[in-house]
């Protein structure tokens, strides 16, 4: 059925009179009357009754009335939809972060500002590890992630924009030797026994961990691994090891915890957005122009 048909046929029964509802068209009464002649021959049935004097629905009108308005509100609400959609306006848009990045103010600021400016978004937040968020964009099962990474980690069809450097903290006891100081030398800890993830996990951390001790000279003793960052600082603070974690952890507060500063300029993890390589959709496009501007105004 002609949509075009159905808006004549709502004007004139809304008009009752073929003139008015000709004016209110912006058209000539005849192709009106045409138009709606060739309505009632495509359902086989007169939707009006006319005479010199008024015109008036039929019951079968009224009821194709009811039905036509329902039809025409659901045609324009899709027409309004698409366009949002296009627009990125509108839509389901994949986000990925690193269980750090809550940590950081960027993350939040990001979606904060993003929720204002694109109400309509559907937001699905997915808590991964960095490597899991680049397979999961190369797979196209996400749409833009927040990693923290070292350049070997470079994942083949993802794009990654840097948008900071975190400094890295060793995590340690209070009371150990190290802990005193403003900072500490790589070189000193060869001797002391490390906490990291586990290889599976996908976190680049273990590997800024090697090249760190390899910088002093020495390969690390790991003595522990652990899947959570919060974990990881438990244990440091029972005295079981040293850990190397991003310096925003140093919010989390647990007794006999201290977060030391590194003197090496390697000490620093990339924080970046990654996203698909290719063209950028409009609800990307979107996301990405709010992220430039919460970060220039950082």
């Amino acid at each position: 059925m002609d949509l075009r048909r159905l808006r004549y046929f709502v004007a004139v029964s809304e008009e009752l009179n073929f003139t008015r509802a000709a004016a209110r068209l912006h058209m000539a009464q005849p192709p009106l009357s045409m138009q709606i002649r060739a309505l009632e021959d495509e359902l086989g049935t007169a939707l009006f009754i006319r005479s010199k004097r008024k015109v008036s629905l039929t019951d079968a009108g009224q009821r194709l009335l009811v039905r036509a308005r329902r039809l025409l509100d659901d045609a324009d609400s899709a027409v309004d939809e698409v366009r949002r959609v296009a627009r990125g306006e509108a839509g389901c848009l994949r986000v990925g972060f690193t269980a750090s990045m809550p940590f950081s103010a960027v993350l939040g600021d990001v979606l904060r500002s993003y929720r204002a400016r694109f109400p309509a978004v559907d937001l699905q937040l997915r808590e991964m590890f960095t490597r899991e968020q680049f397979v999961a964009i190369g797979q196209g099962g996400l749409d833009v992630g927040f990693v923290r990474h070292t350049a070997s980690m470079a994942s083949d069809g993802v794009v990654l924009r840097e948008i900071g450097r975190d400094p890295l903290r060793l995590v340690m006891h209070a009371g150990h030797p190290a802990a005193t100081g403003d900072a500490v030398n790589m070189a000193d800890l060869r001797d002391e026994g490390f906490i990291v993830f586990p290889p599976d996990v996908g976190t680049g951390l273990p590997g800024v961990l090697q090249q760190l001790c390899r910088n002093a000279g020495f390969a690390p003793r790991i003595v522990q691994t652990a899947r959570e960052a919060t974990t990881q600082i438990g244990l440091a603070a029972a005295g079981l090891g040293i850990a190397l974690l991003p310096a925003q952890l140093e919010c989390v507060h647990i007794p006999r915890a201290r977060y030391v500063p590194i003197r090496d300029p390697a000490a620093v993890f990339s924080l970046s957005v990654a996203v698909a390589e290719g063209p950028v959709s409009p609800l990307l496009a979107g996301f990405l122009e709010v992220l430039a501007q919460v970060s220039e105004g950082a």
